[in-house]
């Protein structure tokens, strides 16, 4: 299955996409590629393959929530946008 150039640009529209030109050649062979192989990958045999749920028995990990106390509490505020009595000033969230 070919894509055209119309099915191109009405991919590019729905993903808000400006595309110049001289890009959409280039972009109708990287699709193109692409697709080709999605086909290939689709195509693999699978039958005889037992089900993965994941690739190994990791987890989620957390670590324990410490407070840690900063040493230089002016140079943590200075990167804030606002601030108020020595904290990150941010909007009311409900």
């Amino acid at each position: 299955m070919q894509v055209s150039r119309e099915e191109l640009l009405h991919i590019a529209n729905l993903a808000s996409l400006k595309l110049e030109e001289d890009e959409i050649d280039t972009y109708l062979v990287n699709l193109q590629d692409i697709l080709n192989f999605a086909n290939i990958v689709g195509k693999a045999p699978v039958d005889n393959l037992p089900e993965a749920i994941g690739v190994n028995d990791n987890y989620n990990v957390f670590r324990k929530d410490e407070v840690k106390v900063f040493e230089d509490n002016e140079l943590l505020l200075n990167n804030a946008p606002e601030k108020e009595r020595n904290m990150f000033k941010i909007p009311k969230v409900i």
